[in-house]
């Protein structure tokens, strides 16, 4: 049986010199760094309490733990005496909002991080009075009614929904579901960023509705878009092309696979009154660019930014190579001295690969490409600094010469 700390909760000894990692502040603790002759994690019911010790027995840190996943067990708290608790958590969503309204003059963010906030298998987007939370850990699912509670005292939220249909709760053995837990389900989210406004339908959402990370960069590319022709690639609601209609781009094609996010865009570009600079169109993103530029169509601006196409170890040679692709038939699109703005959300692809794709991109003859700006995710994306996987988000802005 899984060894005891005498209160019914679980301890979890590491194997020899696996503890550093977590000494050093990581927040995962990996099946195979557990000791399993010491303390088999079979048969543990997944999201219970557990604490973890070295090998020699020394305390390390409170966890939760779920057997089915690969992280079999997540830091929650490192002071022996104070277990996570509802208590703990309201005060952590408490310091998690004191950032934002730090940051923010409106209610328009990312108010939990996962691990950023210490949190780890909790995020929380805010649209002002309505909340979407996003839970994909066993550990949290246990604290589902606490998480909820404590965000409406929190933030007087009028309606709440829980967007549990991620597929990495699959790898948590946790089912899929959306559910609007507080309040009545709006028909559509409201956002204001940069002095524009946005509408995003409740049933079209990714991920949880809005991509906040790339509030900074949005406002960014801002700066090289007056009187400039302008390709939005990967598109989604407008984010980017209608920041650059709004900054005096002369005009902007926003290319989405998605038609519903097409018909969206459109609509806010009405809502912004930026209809006579702006258009939107259904197509997938490497057709299209290479449609573009078979027809001799060239751009000053191309804004690139695609999914995640690495989500696991083993998509990485794949995604690498649909990173240099679609980095390459950009390039190609520019006109001279044309800025390319290219970003990936991939978190096993790094800043030096999203560069040496850049770098391979850059078509014969040109003189070469100049970087200007780097960037990563908006600060109310907080990166914990022990924990490399919590910073995701990286962008290149580029001059092509």
């Amino acid at each position: 049986m899984t060894e005891s700390s005498g209160s019914g909760i679980a301890r979890l000894r590491l194997k020899k010199r696996e503890e550093r990692r977590i000494e050093a502040g990581h927040l995962w603790v990996f099946s195979n760094e557990v000791d399993t002759s010491f303390s088999p994690i079979k048969g543990i019911s997944p999201g219970s309490p557990g604490v973890i010790e070295s090998s020699s027995g020394k305390f390390l840190a409170h966890v939760y733990i779920n057997p089915a996943s690969l992280i079999s067990a997540r830091v929650t708290s490192r002071n022996k005496s104070k277990p996570f608790n509802a208590t703990m958590l309201r005060e952590r969503l408490a310091t998690a909002l004191q950032l934002r309204n730090a940051l923010y003059s409106e209610p328009f963010y990312r108010l939990v991080h996962s691990e950023g906030d210490f949190l780890p298998g909790l995020v929380v987007d805010r649209y002002n009075d309505s909340l979407v939370v996003q839970i994909t850990t066993a550990g949290m699912e246990v604290f589902k009614d606490d998480i909820v509670d404590a965000l409406v005292n929190l933030t007087n939220a009028k309606s709440v929904c829980l967007q549990n249909n991620t597929p990495v709760r699959e790898l948590e053995a946790l089912p899929g579901y959306v559910e609007w837990v507080h309040g009545s389900a709006p028909n559509e989210l409201h956002i204001r960023e940069n002095q524009l406004e946005f509408v995003v339908p409740t049933e079209l959402t990714q991920k949880t509705g809005w991509f906040y990370d790339h509030r900074d960069s949005r406002l960014a590319l801002r700066a090289w878009v007056k009187d400039k022709s302008v390709l939005d690639l990967y598109s989604y609601i407008g984010g980017f092309g209608l920041n650059a209609a709004a900054a005096g781009a002369a005009n902007v094609l926003s290319v989405d696979a998605s038609e519903s996010a097409c018909v969206a865009a459109t609509a806010n570009a009405d809502v912004n009154q930026l209809q006579s600079n702006y258009r939107s169109e259904s197509a997938d993103a490497v057709e299209k660019m290479r449609e573009l530029f078979s027809a001799g169509e060239r751009f000053d601006v191309i804004v690139l930014d695609p999914p995640a196409f690495i989500k696991r170890k083993k998509d990485r040679d794949a995604g690498v190579r649909h990173y240099a692709l679609n980095n390459r038939l950009a390039l190609k699109l520019l006109n001279p001295g044309g800025v390319l703005l290219s970003a990936s959300c991939s978190q096993a692809y790094s800043l030096h690969d999203l560069q040496q794709a850049l770098r391979t991109g850059v078509p014969k003859g040109c003189t070469g490409l100049q970087i200007l700006q780097t960037f990563q995710q908006a600060p109310d994306h907080p990166v914990n600094v022990a924990m490399p996987e919590s910073l995701y988000l990286k962008g290149v802005i580029s001059r092509l010469l």
